[in-house]
């Protein structure tokens, strides 16, 4: 008897080790809550919808705007102005697996209705890029014991992560929310479109692993996605890293540099002041420098980093800085792995202009 379109849509995954029909049940029977119908929704949506997930819940409750379309290709030009969430829902039908049910869900999410909006998911996944949402929904998983699955894609780095009922979150990893002002986002720091396809697919991946029963999820562990260099690493972490103290003794370094830990803006100042021996490497885009940056600082983009190492002093410590000390922690990473004594400068020229020198343009 000839397969059925159904049974012939799911083969090449049902034959995979480890997944098999009874993994293909397990997503039948699953209701995913997706937040984010944008760039990372765009990338990891199609790909939940096509595998055969039951119920798959869209929730945004923004508008498509023209500065989205170059990223998240779930919406086109007919869809300026439309909710987010129903237009996702209209494109993904085209491709839904026979059984899925789609669901739009066109709030914004808040304390108010988050409870109710994981209440019965299997999985919730947070594909926003909303720092605020992303407490409030670690939160709200972790008291409904539900997985969480989660992404970032801003400029040309990326991070996913995981959390289970029991185990590491989000909050272990960045337990001080750090200020908005301090946070670097698309409008500030634009994003590279295939970045998102490239964080969107690993979270999509981590989604499956978790319904089916398949490897190893990220629990417990960060990947960071460098897309110019190109690098992927892994920072692993533990519900204690949030409560353990740090250790000031042994990690002391001339000229009062501490190796790995951020400098703030105030100590750098001193540093400055006090004329001590330190090289200050600017991470940014020249167009930012442009605007504004530290006097005697070395400009080297992020992305030309490893190429122009030759131009710093190894015997020298050194300190990164960017906007919003996003940019600068990777810069920070590469530097420390070429053997150089680095440390970042917590929230970048932004906090700069406003707790040391308020002369410097803000932007």
């Amino acid at each position: 008897m000839p397969a059925t379109p159904t049974a012939d849509r799911f083969a090449r995954q049902v034959t995979l080790p480890g997944f098999g029909r009874a993994g293909q049940e397990r997503l039948a029977a699953a209701r995913v809550v997706v937040v984010g119908a944008g760039g990372l929704g765009s990338a990891l949506l199609p790909v939940l919808v096509a595998t055969g997930i039951g119920t798959v819940v869209v929730v945004d409750g923004d508008q498509v705007e023209a500065t989205n379309l170059h990223r998240q290709t779930l919406h086109g030009e007919r869809d300026l102005g439309r909710d987010k969430a129903a237009s996702a829902v209209d494109t993904l039908t085209a491709i839904a697996a026979e059984g899925t049910t789609l669901i739009a869900d066109a709030r914004f999410v808040d304390e108010i209705v988050v409870g109710g909006l994981v209440a019965g998911a299997d999985l919730v996944i947070d594909a926003t890029d909303s720092l605020e949402l992303r407490y409030l929904l670690d939160e709200a998983t972790e008291t409904a014991g539900i997985p969480l699955v989660w992404g970032s894609a801003t400029g040309t780095t990326g991070q996913v992560g995981v959390s289970v009922p029991g185990s590491a979150r989000w909050r272990d990893l960045f337990p001080a929310r750090p200020d908005d002002a301090d946070v670097l986002t698309c409008a500030i720091g634009g994003v590279l479109p295939s970045l998102c396809t490239t964080i969107g697919g690993l979270m999509a991946t981590e989604a499956l692993k978790l319904l089916v029963g398949l490897g190893r999820p990220l629990v417990g562990r960060l990947l960071v996605v460098d897309a110019l260099a190109p690098s992927v690493r892994e920072i692993v972490y533990g519900a204690a890293d949030a409560t353990e103290p740090q250790d000031p003794a042994g990690s002391e370094q001339e000229s009062g540099m501490t190796d790995e830990a951020d400098v703030s803006v105030e100590e750098v100042a001193a540093l400055l002041e006090r004329g001590d021996q330190v090289q200050l490497v600017d991470v940014r885009e020249p167009w930012e420098a442009e605007i504004a940056s530290l006097p005697g600082s070395i400009l080297i983009p992020l992305g030309s980093l490893e190429a122009r190492l030759g131009e710093l002093d190894p015997d020298v410590p050194v300190i990164t800085y960017c906007h919003a000390g996003v940019r600068s922690q990777d810069g920070a990473d590469r530097l420390r792995a070429a053997g150089f004594r680095v440390r970042s400068m917590a929230g970048g020229i932004n906090r700069w202009s406003r707790q040391v020198d308020p002369s410097v343009p803000r932007y």
